[in-house]
């Protein structure tokens, strides 16, 4: 199971890195996790734009990222300065399938393949970074120690989605 959820977040960041890169912008791959860094980071030089982008993927009704992720992607936007426009990214993609339990046997059940790309900012307690989570339907909720609270972060328009 491990290797199957890998492969489709590895997949996930692959198919991010080809629609951002055109001849304004250019994205690479990081490694993600196992090397310590975002999943992704894509610049377009011409107008002073950075990303920083931690990627999800998933058959369930919501996806987490952990907090170690998140602080890892501010850790990288801090490095650049000279960049006017420093966003983190979370991406979030919920697969055509969704995973559910009928009888305790694991089944799928079709949706609508749904991504959401949501801007993150540090406004929680300097220190205290919580896991961030994500319905399918876009709501996005800061996990602390004293329960989840709902929280509107924005949208963010990747050049390649329909307008």
């Amino acid at each position: 199971m491990g290797n199957i959820r890998r492969s489709r977040g590895y997949s996930f960041e692959y198919s991010i890195v080809n629609r951002i890169n055109n001849r304004n912008w250019i994205a690479k791959r990081l490694g993600g996790s196992s090397v310590g860094l975002p999943d992704i980071i894509a610049v377009n030089n011409n107008k002073a734009i950075l990303l920083v982008i931690e990627a999800k993927s998933g058959t369930g009704e919501s996806l987490y990222v952990p907090s170690d992720q998140i602080e890892r992607c501010f850790s990288i936007v801090k490095m650049f300065r000279y960049y006017n426009y420093k966003y983190v990214i979370l991406a979030f993609k919920f697969l055509r399938k969704k995973r559910i339990k009928v009888n305790n046997e694991l089944s799928y059940e079709k949706r609508k393949l749904v991504e959401h790309y949501k801007i993150i900012e540090p406004i929680w307690k300097k220190g205290k970074t919580p896991q961030i989570k994500c319905n399918y339907n876009g709501r996005t909720f800061l996990i602390t120690s004293n329960g989840s609270i709902e929280i509107n972060f924005s949208d963010y328009k990747m050049h390649f989605q329909k307008k």
